[in-house]
């Protein structure tokens, strides 16, 4: 009994919600459908003061030909933007943004929408494993922004960002180079972190870098067939001592001093 009594409960709430919102959902179908555009207007600009952006941006889409050439269509295309935004859409927004900057220039938010494009760039971009396309992209959105504005004030903010999406790179290309080191696919593996080393030059994680590639010069080496043994052990030979040499208090130096024991040994 008390199993039913709830389940009436529900119910009863369940239509009295309903019959709530029913006239509200019915008052603003009656709105998409009306011909009134300036009233069209009014209610879209109120549901974005309001945070109701998905029907403000139903709105706004509505009649911006309607105002096109008028002082409201710049103000619907800016609004419009973000309540893209505002709802997470970052390639519907940053192509907002990117119409509205376009379209007019001469605004007094045209810098603030070529920015807020390259930001929805940014925020688009996926974590490092995924496919850095969109990293790429934003990258360069952020770039063309201080090339086009070098005098705002929000280049040293793009320059953040462009760091931090570069940083993810680095990190897909160095997980790549560690991949092939764990399938003990070392000449893959040199190759990929010297390559992490000539594309980020200016990496934090130098050191580290230079002494995974000189471990995979050393196993390279070691299960080479012996023919081509001594060349490779000699090539990690110069490594070891380049990598001594750059870093004689560095935290992989006695590490290092080990492999060039092991190499003198060895040949």
């Amino acid at each position: 009994m008390y199993f039913c009594s709830m389940i009436k409960k529900n119910i009863l709430f369940s239509l009295l919600i309903f019959a709530i919102l029913l006239p509200s959902c019915s008052k603003y179908q009656k709105l998409l459908k009306s011909s009134d555009n300036d009233l069209k207007y009014e209610k879209a600009v109120s549901f974005y003061e309001k945070g109701e952006y998905y029907k403000a941006q139903q709105l706004f889409e509505q009649i911006y030909t309607f105002f096109r050439g008028t002082e409201k269509a710049e103000k619907i295309s800016y609004l419009n933007a973000y309540c893209y935004y505002k709802q997470k859409d970052y390639i519907m927004g940053g192509y907002q943004f990117k119409s509205f900057s376009t379209s007019y220039p001469a605004s007094k938010f045209a810098e603030e929408c070529a920015y807020m494009s390259a930001y929805c760039s940014y925020l688009d971009s996926p974590r490092s494993s995924l496919d850095p396309t969109s990293t790429n992209d934003a990258i360069a959105a952020l770039q063309l922004f201080i090339n086009q504005h070098p005098q705002s004030e929000r280049v040293e903010e793009c320059n953040k960002l462009i760091d931090e999406l570069r940083g993810k790179l680095e990190k897909k290309a160095y997980d790549i180079a560690t991949m092939y080191y764990k399938m003990a696919d070392y000449k893959a593996a040199i190759v990929t972190f010297n390559n992490v080393l000539k594309d980020f030059p200016d990496s934090q994680n130098k050191e580290n870098i230079m002494y995974q590639i000189l471990m995979a010069k050393y196993d390279y080496a070691i299960n080479s067939i012996d023919s081509k043994k001594k060349e490779r052990l000699t090539d990690a030979l110069e490594s070891s001592r380049s990598f001594m040499n750059e870093y004689p208090e560095g935290k992989y130096f006695s590490d290092a001093k080990s492999i060039e024991k092991n190499i003198l040994k060895l040949m």
